[in-house]
Formats: C-alpha cells, structure tokens, sequence
C-alpha cells in the first residue's frame, strides 16, 4: 500500500488532527512534538525524537541536478528517500521508480500526489504532503484510498459448473460497504479470476452485509494492493484488500475479520471469452454453494451462482503466470 505521510512544520494541532482523520500513515514533525501527537492519537512521528528519524530510518534530499539524482540513487535502499523536486517534476522520479524502492515524494497539493504516484504505472512508494490546507489533506488521502491501480477485466464464458461436496470457505468481512457492481477478484490460480460481488444485494431471506465478500474456499487466491496475490487462507485483520467495480477501478479495503466455515462447495470454470481455450486460459473457482454468493455481469449486475449455466458470460481477469 502506497504511504501517505503529511510535513506539519511549524507544529499544528489542527493539521495533525486532519492527518489522523484522513487515515495517514505518518506526520513530519519538528523535534520536541512527539508527544503532543501521540497525546491525539495512534500514529507513527517522524522526527529527530520520533519513530522514524530524521537522518537515520528517513533521508531528505532536493533534485536540482542530473548529479543530485545519481546521488539519491545510490543512496541506502534500506532507507526512505524523501525527494524534493524543482522545476523538472516528473523525469527525475521516473529515473529514481525505475532504479529503487522506499520513495517518498513531496508534493504541495492533490494533483501533484496523483501525478507522482502514476509515474512510470508503478508510482512512487509514497506522499508527503506539505500544505496548510486541511482539504488538500483529505483530497489526496482520496486518491491513496481510491488506489492507482487499474485492472482489464476481461468477460468470461462459464463452461462448467458442478457440485464437489463439502470444504471450508473464507468470507472477508472488510471495513468498506461495498456497491453494487463491487467485489473482489478470486480464483482458484492466480492466473485466472472471477470478480466475486458482495453482499450488497436486498433479498427476502438474508440481510445484506456490504461489507463482505463470500470468497471461496481456503486455498484460493485473491488480488491485494500494489499488483499482489494472497492466498484467502492468509488474511487477517488489519490487511489491505483490493476491491474492485465492474468498471476496471479499484480501492484499497482493510480487512475486518475473515470467517471460515464448512459449507457445501460447487466448482465454477470459464475461459475468456475471446479465447475459447480452457487449457490455455482457464478461470476457476470453488465457491460456497448459495444463492446468496454471486458472480458479476458485464454491466455490474450480480448473477447468483446457482442461476448460473454453461454460456453465460460474467467478468474475469487473467494475467500472466
């Protein structure tokens, strides 16, 4: 997950509390003030007294020159980099993305933040944003949370679908009320994925719960953040999940709790349906057997798993192995 920290120097009370309910990760902070922070809330100070310091644990440097560039490249990987920019804001982080990790930009507003953390389709590591304006704060923990990852979802024709007795499976409780047209993308290979909906749906017999995703059994594998797989079996409170919409954008999502229990399974295969061959490109899935537990259309709509039948079409993803 991409870091969000914000400069509040000189010290205020005011920007520190706009940072803690912005959801960012860090506040930079003159020396002496760690305690005043600590005393509004759970966050991490970057300081010569705090957490990380200043010279140590974080380095900063200003990107004036081709030579001050070379010089932030050699500098300890082990290390965030604060960089600096001049005039020429884009080229010298792209060269830095593409030669090491543990950067961190600084950037005076949202539109900056964006630009850096879309450089070179990586971005940056992350954000320090310094500013007196508490809405440039909360526009750019926005964009963080929204993520700058984009997916191609690709429309997936389900060839298969049957019954394979029972197993244990993962629902993912996160702390976001997903839409309808949002999930998660699962599958049995990490390869291959169906876009699972939530449980965004009103039906007559079970209350919604927006907030969680049916997943499917242990073993399956789940996009998180920053182009990572995980097995389901892996979770745990406090982890970032992807979630993602029918229209290829995602959003990062913490995992609430994860609830695996027996239930009956079925096993769901497709194929792209461009492509047509289920050896070359197979999706797959062992999911709880419900009607409750749903597939996504082309156009977001959710199609329960039990309505399912060989030729439909819902959304998938592959890549590359």
């Amino acid at each position: 997950m991409k870091k969000f920290w914000v400069k509040i120097i000189p010290y205020n009370k005011n920007l520190v509390t706009t940072a803690l309910e912005s959801g960012a990760d860090a506040v930079l902070i003159p020396s002496g003030c760690t305690k005043k922070v600590k005393e509004l809330g759970l966050i991490a100070t970057i300081a010569g007294d705090g957490d990380l310091k200043l010279g140590g644990d974080v380095i900063e440097i200003v990107i004036n020159s081709k030579e001050d560039e070379e010089r932030a490249a050699k500098l300890n990987r082990d290390k965030f980099l604060i960089i600096q920019t001049g005039n020429w804001k884009v080229i010298p982080l792209e060269n830095l993305v593409a030669q090491r990790r543990g950067l961190i930009a600084l950037v005076k507003n949202a539109q900056e933040a964006k630009l850096a953390l879309g450089i070179l389709e990586k971005g940056v590591d992350g954000i320090l944003m310094d500013t007196r304006d508490v809405n440039e704060i909360k526009r750019t923990s926005r964009i963080i949370k929204e993520g700058m990852e984009k997916l191609i979802l690709c429309r997936a024709k389900i060839i298969n679908i049957r019954q394979v007795g029972m197993g244990d499976r993962v629902c993912i409780d996160t702390c976001t009320n997903m839409k309808i047209g949002q999930g998660m993308l699962i599958g049995n290979t990490s390869s291959g994925m169906f876009l699972v909906h939530s449980e965004s749906v009103e039906n007559p017999y079970v209350a919604s719960r927006p907030f969680r995703v049916n997943a499917g059994g242990v073993h399956a594998f789940t996009r998180i953040p920053d182009g990572k797989t995980k097995y389901l079996s892996d979770l745990k409170s406090g982890d970032g999940i992807l979630i993602v919409d029918h229209k290829d954008n995602t959003q990062v999502g913490i995992v609430g709790r994860i609830k695996v229990e027996k239930r009956p399974m079925i096993l769901i295969e497709g194929v792209p349906a461009e492509s047509g061959s289920i050896e070359k490109h197979p999706i797959s899935l062992v999911m709880q057997n419900a009607e409750t537990i749903r597939l996504t259309k082309p156009g977001g709509k959710p199609i329960s798993i039990v309505k399912l039948k060989p030729g439909d079409e819902v959304l998938g993803y592959e890549e590359e192995r």
